[in-house]
């Protein structure tokens, strides 16, 4: 009796429990959805969050604010207040903004513990050697990122010098092209080299080591090099960079619309210092207390133009260009800045060579001619000139990946996946394409260049 007793005891309380348990709601065991994190190349962590976040471009920070204290002709110590709470200790991030001439680089160098991290933004001229020699001078070997802002010369025109000659993790390329010579040889480097291959659009967030970058421009391509540049907000503790490649007044009022928290520390000009770039409300935005552009010192373009200068002087900014002081390079353990500069100087608006204006963009261009008679182009000329296109069409089936990228709305990662799609039996076939649509596709019809052979 005792014995049934007991088993009948046991039973009601097993009984109770599991009912208890069923009435018990599942969602109290469960987390709050996590920020994902997804590998996007070699130290590149790419954030995503949940689609009802709301849209969140990023936490808004409190940046450092700096008060100048005069160390010398070649030094202005820049003394930050750092915000919102006791940062992590972080390793001297240093920022070089190389003298390319008229051109622009940015190689930037830090730390996180025994890791060592390298990004290289833009790539200077074709026509130097410049940036290879000042990366082999700082005993870089190895790049994590390379940016090309947009295909225009004077920005990749040694980018595929650096990627035969170091070892580049990752290559961020706006997905505009172009047929200058210069952006072909980008792009057979890029392929000889198995080279991972991105295109960034706005609102996405990455971290490398303790970097943030956001990316602030542009959100779609339509084939405007300049104005669709690759615009980013870099964030290393408390200290904040902005570039902005050569990205155009339009753009930086679209930033602005977008709700990005814009305020940061140190600013790259835009367009080295023209007046198409830096609108005075997005300067207002940003509210640098140093600002930089990339020029060569009497350039035929009159860079920096005056009402930059002016505007960026007279907000109490302190105005840096390599024309004037050579390479910069700004130190910072994201709490305090050091501006060191290789010449001292003063910054003053740029005067215009020559009566007649010139365009802006990374060289003279020719004027085009279809007489036989007449003297062919210069090297320098076939260099900064996109090649005329092709009367003949563009076989989509048998065409390399540099020809096929002639086609608008083709750049590098589609030309690779047109090409594993092959064969084609009619240029509609293009929708197969991941990004090709009705409305691309009526483009690349209208355009005429693509067709299909056997």
């Amino acid at each position: 009796m005792g014995k049934k007793r007991f088993l009948a005891v046991l039973s009601f309380l097993l009984i109770f429990l599991f009912a208890a348990g069923c009435t018990q709601r599942p969602s109290d065991h469960l987390d709050p959805a996590p920020v994902h994190e997804a590998e996007t190349g070699t130290g590149i962590s790419k954030k995503t969050a949940p689609d009802d976040s709301g849209g969140e471009n990023g936490p808004a920070s409190e940046n450092a604010t700096g008060t100048e204290q005069n160390k010398g002709n070649q030094e202005i110590q820049e003394k930050g207040k750092a915000g919102g709470g006791p940062s992590n200790i972080l390793s001297t991030m240093k920022v070089h903004y190389i003298d390319v001439g008229q051109g622009d680089s940015t190689l930037i160098q830090f730390s996180d513990g025994d890791e060592d991290y390298t990004i290289l933004i833009d790539a200077g001229t074709w026509q130097r050697t410049d940036v290879v020699e000042y990366l082999q001078s700082q005993k870089v070997t190895t790049i994590d990122l390379a940016i090309a802002t947009h295909p225009d010369a004077d920005h990749i025109g040694q980018m595929d010098k650096v990627i035969n000659q170091f070892n580049v993790g990752e290559i961020w390329l706006s997905g505009n092209t172009s047929a200058s010579r210069t952006f072909q040889r980008l792009l057979e480097a890029i392929d000889n080299n198995n080279t991972d291959y991105y295109e960034p659009r706005m609102g996405e967030e990455f971290e490398i080591g303790p970097l943030q970058i956001d990316v602030l421009y542009p959100k779609t391509i339509t084939g405007k090099n300049n104005t669709e540049s690759i615009s980013l907000k870099l964030t290393y503790g408390d200290v904040v960079f902005i570039f902005t490649g050569d990205a155009d007044r339009d753009a930086e009022l679209t930033m602005l619309k977008s709700g990005f928290n814009l305020n940061g520390d140190i600013l790259h000009i835009g367009h080295h210092g023209s007046n198409t770039s830096t609108h005075p409300s997005f300067l207002q935005a940003v509210t640098p207390s140093i600002a930089i552009y990339s020029a060569a010192e009497g350039n035929s373009y009159g860079h920096p133009h005056a009402e930059v200068v002016n505007l960026v002087q007279s907000s109490g900014i302190k105005l840096y260009g390599t024309d004037v002081h050579g390479t910069i390079i700004v130190s910072t353990d994201g709490k305090t800045y050091t501006v060191t500069t290789k010449k001292s100087g003063k910054v003053t608006a740029g005067t215009r060579s020559g009566t007649a204006k010139k365009p802006e963009s990374a060289a003279p261009s020719p004027s085009p001619s279809t007489s036989p008679a007449q003297a062919p182009p210069s090297k320098k000329e076939q260099e900064s000139k996109p090649a005329p296109a092709n009367n003949n069409c563009i076989n989509l089936n048998s065409a390399s990946a540099g020809e096929l990228q002639r086609i608008i709305h083709i750049g590098p990662a589609r030309a690779k996946q047109l090409i594993e799609l092959r064969p084609f039996s009619s240029v509609d076939d293009l929708q197969r394409i991941n990004g090709i649509g009705p409305s691309r596709l009526k483009d690349i019809k209208s355009q005429g260049l693509a067709c299909v052979g056997g």
